[in-house]
């Protein structure tokens, strides 16, 4: 990215205080960007309030599902880029809960581009889409020409989500492109039902971690650094280049691996000899998933940072100073 690219450039995030969106946030600061946030609630141990981010950045009040709130942040603070973040992200809470699932991620999604529409001003969106849009498919690694075609809730909402951000780019020339990235890992993850923090909270209160599959389930793990900077280098590169617009692209190492596989690496790093506890109670969930970042690597010349062991060290010493 370059070095002033960003400076006193006027940023909108929603989903601010999640995983992504605190490292985003903070990132942005760090090159000097204006940085307006929508915080629908107050999250006393997200990294935005630890750490006194939102002290740094204007804050509005408020849901995604509000649209009049959307046209007057867009339009109050001159805002040029956005990252759409917000959502409903929880798997098991999708299929507990599809209706709010829907609300958030669907009617969210559609309520900023249409805000964004109406703001002359604004110049890029980076909406985040997932892995999980494209359903289960027959060939791996996922490629982004595959087709889109979630089952569950949350694959569904992601599926739908990514196609309304492609239709306001082709209907409307709206400047808007898509993030198809695996499951983000690191620090400021407060979810503990993710497998993760689930087992690296599990490990420092002595109790055996949580396997809800079999263990077995393959997956894609982006550290959230790394995550961040491809939002960012994605809007650097749509705002040069409006022929981006209406694509999507995967984000990933490239390095699929089994649940279990994971967890045993956390406990190894974290000296432990607790045992899994593998229930094997997932439900509606795909058996395989995992990406080719091919096409991010030759259109934007981007490639990770950090390992899988790389990022699974910074977050065990995240988790370790908060719960200590």
């Amino acid at each position: 990215m370059s070095n002033n690219f960003w400076r006193d450039r006027s940023v909108l995030i929603t989903g601010a205080t999640g995983l992504l969106g605190g490292w985003l946030t903070k990132s942005l600061l760090d090159h000097r960007a204006l940085v307006t946030a929508i915080v629908r609630d107050w999250i006393p141990q997200s990294e935005l309030t630890r750490k006194g981010i939102l002290e740094r950045i204007n804050v509005a009040r408020g849901d995604v599902t509000d649209g009049e709130l959307l046209e007057r942040v867009l339009g109050e603070y001159e805002v040029e880029t956005v990252f759409h973040l917000a959502a409903q992200t929880v798997v098991g809470v999708a299929n507990t809960n599809p209706v709010s699932t829907f609300e958030s991620n669907i009617r969210g999604t559609w309520n900023l581009l249409e805000a964004c529409r109406r703001s002359p001003r604004v110049q890029a969106i980076v909406t985040a889409s997932s892995d999980k849009a494209y359903g289960a498919q027959p060939v791996l690694p996922y490629s982004e020409d595959m087709p889109l075609q979630g089952q569950h809730p949350y694959d569904v909402s992601k599926s739908c989500a990514d196609l309304i951000a492609q239709s306001y780019a082709h209907t409307f020339k709206l400047p808007v492109a898509i993030t198809r990235c695996g499951n983000f890992y690191g620090g400021g993850d407060l979810n503990w039902n993710r497998i993760v923090p689930g087992t690296i909270r599990s490990v420092l209160r002595n109790e055996r971690p949580v396997i809800r599959s079999d263990g077995k389930y393959v997956r894609d793990y982006l550290y959230v650094e790394d995550g961040s900077a491809a939002y960012m280098l994605l809007a650097e590169h749509l705002i040069k280049d409006k022929g981006l617009s209406g694509h999507a692209f995967n984000f990933s190492t490239e390095t699929p691996i089994t649940v279990l596989e994971l967890v045993n690496k956390i406990l190894a790093r974290m000296g432990s000899g607790l045992k899994p506890d593998v229930r094997n109670e997932a439900n509606y969930e795909i058996r395989e998933q995992f990406l080719s970042a091919k096409l991010a690597r030759q259109r934007l010349q981007w490639k990770p940072e950090f390992t899988l062991d790389d990022g699974l060290s910074r977050t065990v010493a995240w988790y370790q100073e908060l719960l200590k």
